[in-house]
């Protein structure tokens, strides 16, 4: 019994801190999350606490983890784990029956499970915590309550201002698709493949054919057989495949800066009217750096054209903007405005609003590539 005790203790802490450690790390993300729930039940007059939560359940995952590990006080960790579960694994069998939101979050973006596999997992973390649970009077406290209670006030201030310092500047991992390095179209995209599926009306044979081989020429054929569904091969899904890049008219600009042939700043701000206004009015001056040195700059938000007229002529901002949308834009960047550098397709570096340095700084990291 001890050694199971043992095994459940680590599985169940090593889980719960590194689900804790995902989610602080990007809790602009896991409050994303939160607001889809609430909008989902109809609650959105609690989206302003979404950030709140968000690093409140990190804080409390990441703590519990470390508590239930060292076993600090297991009469009271294993209540508090109990009830934390019960409730975890109720909301993960609703979103796996009904599917309000398609990925609850649990551990970021870094790994992403459907809701089936969400809840199967609280299944074998339940089970291992009731066995906590059992446990909890046969096991012995070695620390005094100066030391527990200490040390995991001590872990919740400093994961906390962990979490806090993600938010206030870029993740520190970046778990998302637009991350350095990355490049964000295919170079040589094949050709996509379309397979339609037909049944035979006689027998309920199933065939599957690469279009247009199949024998759509044949009447006596098509009498026999009924079209089910089409599938779809697409080898040149790429990470931004889902960004369009539109301008006031709709006109698709996306391939023109996605894969400009030098460097490209892009401005993300999804919300135009909850930006930092002091980093939109700082980046004209940057702007003007780049376009003399022949780069690309453009700014990309979801505000409708006429407020994002309105805030230009206010803040008297120079640089062009353009239109995408708002949940792929979160993606990109988490932060309001934050700044990236591409070139060529490729992610060079992102910025924080906060942490937005000066063009001559940028250069002597990143030399201007101009277009060629």
């Amino acid at each position: 019994m001890k050694l199971l005790h043992l095994i459940s203790r680590i599985v169940v802490g090593i889980t719960f801190i590194f689900s804790g450690v995902v989610k602080g790390i990007d809790p602009l993300g896991t409050a994303y999350r939160f607001e889809d729930y609430f909008l989902v039940w109809g609650t959105p007059w609690m989206l302003p606490a979404a950030l709140t939560l968000s690093i409140l359940m990190s804080t409390l995952e990441f703590t519990l983890g470390v508590v239930v590990l060292l076993n600090l006080k297991p009469r009271i960790n294993s209540w508090l784990l109990l009830v934390v579960m019960l409730f975890f694994t109720g909301l993960t069998l609703n979103d796996a029956i009904f599917d309000p939101v398609p990925d609850c979050g649990c551990f970021g973006d870094a790994i992403i499970l459907t809701n089936w596999q969400t809840f199967y997992k609280n299944i074998i973390l339940l089970i291992f915590t009731l066995i906590l649970f059992a446990y909890r009077n046969k096991t012995r406290d070695r620390y005094g309550n100066l030391v527990s209670y200490g040390s995991a006030v001590l872990i919740v201030a400093m994961f906390a201002g962990f979490s806090l310092w993600n938010y206030n500047h870029l993740p520190i991992l970046d778990f998302r698709e637009w991350k350095k390095g990355n490049k964000m179209y295919v170079e040589n995209p094949q050709p996509v493949k379309y397979y339609l599926i037909y049944r035979n009306k006689a027998t309920g044979e199933i065939q599957e054919y690469l279009s247009p081989d199949y024998p759509y020429n044949d009447s006596v054929w098509m009498q026999q057989w009924e079209f089910v569904e089409q599938r779809v091969e697409n080898p040149n899904i790429s990470p931004g495949s889902t960004l369009q890049i539109l301008d006031e008219e709709g006109n698709d600009f996306t391939e023109t800066f996605i894969r400009h042939p030098g460097c490209q700043y892009i401005v993300i701000s999804w919300d135009l009217e909850a930006a930092d206004t002091t980093a939109l009015k700082n980046l004209n001056e940057f702007a003007l750096k780049t376009e003399e040195d022949g780069c690309g700059f453009i700014a990309l938000t979801a505000t409708l054209p006429e407020k994002v007229e309105e805030i230009k002529q206010q803040l008297g901002l120079s640089y062009e903007f353009f239109y995408a949308d708002d949940i792929v834009l979160k993606s990109m960047v988490r932060a309001n405005p934050g700044l990236m550098l591409m070139d060529s397709g490729i992610v060079i570096d992102k910025w924080h609003f906060n942490d937005l340095p000066a063009y001559e700084e940028v250069i002597l990291t990143y030399p201007p590539k101009p277009a060629h």
